[in-house]
């Protein structure tokens, strides 16, 4: 690493208000800008959902971030369990009896964090995703002893769910390093919206990411470098 050598990195848990806010390229954007920061970053997805790609990963989710990454480590690490229809694991489970297998998820996420400084783990839809009955995201979050960062997104109603999904994080005493804003739907002026969050949840906004057409690498780390408090997030 370069200038990070002695502060303890953490790995973080990249979860989200609902499904389709944006995790993933919020995900990829960090981990490129963590590389060029000179930090050994890698990548997790432990439940990943869909339709599988014909050719490489099964998850184009996947492959987004190991390239994001610049990572070469084995898929059935990166993602253990992988369904293919678009739903939460517990009702894959139901649909396809195939049952998530947590004792394999926590294994990964530990041998994946032997080989790098610092792994940034995307979630499954919103906090509460089901997983298990009574087991949900928030209980996997607990279960790898990590922060997690929030994602939200800027239209109309966006207070309402960021703050259930810091009050559910307060509940199971996971905590937040902060909230990312991806601006890639309108209705919420940012600067209201910043002020707003900070206001009601007591939690950092790191800055907000807007709608991005260059997802190239070198463009997510201009952007991402240029739009959020990146260092907050390595101490």
């Amino acid at each position: 690493m370069i200038g990070w050598e002695f502060i303890l990195l953490k790995s973080l848990f990249i979860t989200g208000t609902d499904t389709d806010v944006g995790k993933t390229y919020i995900t990829a954007g960090l981990a490129v800008s963590f590389q060029k920061m000179g930090v050994d970053v890698g990548v997790m997805k432990p439940f990943a959902a869909g339709s599988a790609q014909k050719k490489g990963y099964k998850s184009e989710d996947v492959e987004i971030l190991l390239r994001a990454a610049n990572a070469l480590d084995p898929e059935n690490l990166v993602n253990p369990q992988f369904f293919p229809i678009p739903a939460s694991p517990f009702t894959a489970w139901k649909n396809l009896k195939t049952k998530p297998k947590i004792p394999l998820i926590i294994s990964s996420f530990k041998k994946l964090s032997k080989l790098h400084d610092m792994i940034l783990v995307e979630g499954i839809g919103g906090i509460m995703t089901p997983i298990l009955k009574e087991y949900y995201v928030t209980n996997l979050i607990k279960d790898m002893k990590i922060p997690t960062v929030i994602v939200t997104r800027s239209k109309v109603g966006t207070i309402n769910h960021t703050i259930m999904t810091v009050k559910m994080c307060e509940k199971y005493k996971i905590p937040i390093k902060g909230i990312i804003i991806n601006n890639f739907d309108s209705g919420y002026p940012v600067n209201e919206l910043t002020r707003d969050l900070k206001s009601l949840t007591q939690v950092p906004v790191l800055g907000s990411i807007p709608f991005i057409n260059d997802m190239s690498n070198a463009s997510l780390s201009k952007i991402f470098q240029k739009n959020l408090d990146l260092k907050l997030l390595l101490k």
